[in-house]
């Protein structure tokens, strides 16, 4: 299965503020590619306009600053400087006041064309090495094309010049309301041998009011981030023994395999049948199948007498071993196999970010067999799984269709084949989609499916690849017709959550930690007042797990008020208080977590209705 983590940008040192900031806003190519910013929506020309005022401020404040690049960027804009020394909070203050006077005086944003050779000994004799590097490379890639030197453009405001394809707002003055946010470290051109340069993140919108709530979103954010909220409900921690592998604590193993199981029932249902293939594979598999030349540089490679083996980044080859094992005949398909198979890959240690982020993962993969003519009816059932499995989240999933990326592998004839046959499904199944122009993975075109989580942000979930090449033709997979022929089935990629750690990093963000009944690992608080009702306590809790609720009893000698305080800074869905009266009437009071309340419930009532609404998998 592709990679599905979330991209991100290396936090390194001198991180004033909000360093997961760079984990969002990835750069959008390489630096010969972002002279211009990369797109030309008009808030997209603001901030990177934005982009170029701030560095007109960081070298009115740091003469002899170097420049690196300054693209807008998802909610915002950055820029890259080597200083002479850290970047402060009072820095940024600076920096921002420079920049609103340049924005009053409203100079206009003027384009100048130069020879490429003047261009060059312009920006060499400013002292700006990384616009010199930048020149240099576009020379090599025209001579290595046979093509003259460009015409080289430059953008001026003001006194200051920057090297840039543009385009900008008209002037300085139509650029709105804005604030620095962050600095964090970022090794030029994103290679960790190159000079580690200061990034300057911040935002422009159109309005005060669009600012006003970006800048809260933002910090509701920080609120929910899931590596704060993972600590505070004592479900996982992260320790430098295993950098980017979660260790889960008893209640984050309880919310894993609530998660699990529910996905369990789920393929059970549709036909899916388990699987468990090993961690620990030789590399000619992975040449066979063609990762080792797209993602070696991502596997964990041991040498074990005097062979390579890697420990797995995918599931997908493994599975042909347990197709293979017998004769295959065309009713034998669709042949659903499921796995929870734990991965690794070598994510570099800049860019690891809690569970989003992890060399060790566990992902709901699955690869299903299908003849041609099924193809249509399991992508169909596929997008009902997605459907069924998000609604028990309150998710609404959103579809691409990603085609052939550069550098596939595969005849061409096949993608073409692939292409079509997946349009046709999602057009059969009555999906809205977009398409996604070479974004495939090497070996499959592909349906991403997307979530908007509660503050509104974007994310990559589900994914549904028709491989016609990778496994079929590489690993010779055949079933025999009806006419007693071999034929190449086609593989379908799966995974619906995703990385487990992803998901449930993804699930805290979205409830702020308040997870809905069904998946809490903690679904009730019995909070007894004395020590003379903790047995009765026990008695209720035992009623409860037999209708496999879990609980917990709060046996501590604190006050019937800092138990209740404690339940709730766990986000526990529903508190019980047991006292006299209710142990003499068997019954409860009943608080929820959205402060809502029940007096006088008998206790086999409550049980039952929880359990029901625990079953439904309501949000």
């Amino acid at each position: 299965m592709a990679d599905q983590q979330r991209p991100g940008e290396a936090a390194g040192p001198g991180v004033i503020e909000g360093d997961d900031l760079a984990l969002e806003a990835p750069d959008r190519g390489s630096a010969d590619e972002l002279l211009d910013a990369g797109a030309h929506a008009p808030l997209d020309l603001m901030r990177h306009s934005a982009a170029h005022v701030m560095a007109e401020a960081v070298l009115a404040l740091f003469p002899g600053a170097r420049l690196g690049i300054g693209p807008a960027v998802a909610d915002g804009f950055y820029y890259d400087f080597e200083l002479p020394r850290p970047l402060t909070p009072d820095d940024l203050a600076a920096v921002e006041e420079r920049m609103r006077t340049s924005i009053a005086a409203d100079h206009p944003f003027i384009r100048r064309e130069l020879p490429f050779d003047e261009a060059r000994t312009l920006v060499a004799a400013d002292d700006q090495s990384f616009k010199v590097e930048i020149l240099d490379d576009l020379a090599a890639k025209a001579a290595a094309a046979g093509e003259p030197l460009p015409v080289t453009t430059f953008y001026e405001h003001g006194a200051f010049r920057d090297l840039c394809r543009g385009p900008h707002v008209e002037s300085t003055g139509r650029i709105g309301p804005f604030r620095l946010l962050a600095v964090a470290g970022a090794y030029w051109r994103g290679q960790e041998s190159r000079p580690m340069l200061q990034r300057v993140y911040g935002t422009v919108w159109e309005s005060q009011e669009d600012l006003d709530r970006f800048l809260w979103r933002r910090e509701e954010a920080k609120k929910r981030d899931h590596r704060r909220l993972g600590v505070q409900l004592d479900l996982f921690s992260f320790h430098d023994v295993s950098p980017g592998s979660a260790f889960w604590h008893p209640k984050g193993q309880r919310l894993w395999r609530t998660l699990e199981t529910a996905m369990r029932e789920l393929q059970e249902r549709h036909g899916y049948e388990e699987i468990s293939t090993p961690i620990l594979v030789n590399h000619r598999l992975w040449e066979q199948s063609g990762h080792w030349d797209h993602y070696r540089d991502n596997m964990f490679v041991l040498d074990i007498e005097d062979q390579a083996y890697s420990l797995k980044p995918m599931n997908c080859p493994e599975s042909t071993f347990i197709y293979r094992s017998k004769t295959r005949s065309y009713r034998d398909l669709p042949l659903r196999l499921s796995e929870f198979g734990r991965l690794h890959r070598n994510e570099r240690s800049g860019v690891l970010h809690g569970l989003t982020r992890v060399r060790h993962f566990v992902q709901d993969d699955a690869h299903v067999y299908v003849r041609p003519d099924q193809l249509a009816d399991e992508i169909g059932r596929l997008i009902a799984m997605v459907r069924e499995s998000y609604g028990w989240f309150g998710l609404q999933p959103r579809y691409t269709f990603a085609t052939k990326p550069d550098g596939a592998i595969g005849d061409d004839a096949l993608w073409e084949r692939a292409e079509t046959m997946i349009r046709s499904a999602l057009d059969d199944a009555g999906v809205t989609y977009t398409v996604k122009p070479k974004d495939g993975t090497f070996y499959a075109p592909k349906i991403d499916i997307y979530i908007d989580d509660a503050l509104g942000r974007e994310w990559q979930m589900a994914t549904i690849q028709a491989d016609l090449t990778m496994l079929p033709e590489r690993f010779d997979l055949t079933y025999i017709d009806e006419h007693g022929a071999p034929q190449r089935p086609i593989a379908l990629h799966r995974a619906i959550y995703g990385s487990l750690e992803r998901f449930i990093g993804i699930l805290i963000e979205h409830f702020g930690g308040a997870l809905p009944l069904w998946v809490a690992p903690v679904q009730v608080a019995l909070i007894p007042i004395a020590d003379r009702h903790a047995d009765p306590a026990d008695e209720l809790a035992a009623l409860l797990r037999g209708r496999g609720l879990r609980v917990d009893v709060d046996r501590t000698d604190s006050r019937m008020q800092n138990k209740i305080r404690l339940a709730q800074e766990q986000k526990v869905p529903v508190m019980v208080i047991l006292g006299d009266r209710e142990v003499e009437a068997r019954t409860a009071s009943v608080r929820r977590r959205d402060g809502s309340q029940e007096q006088g419930v008998a206790w086999d009532d409550l049980a039952a209705r929880l359990a029901e609404e625990a079953a439904a998998r309501a949000v």
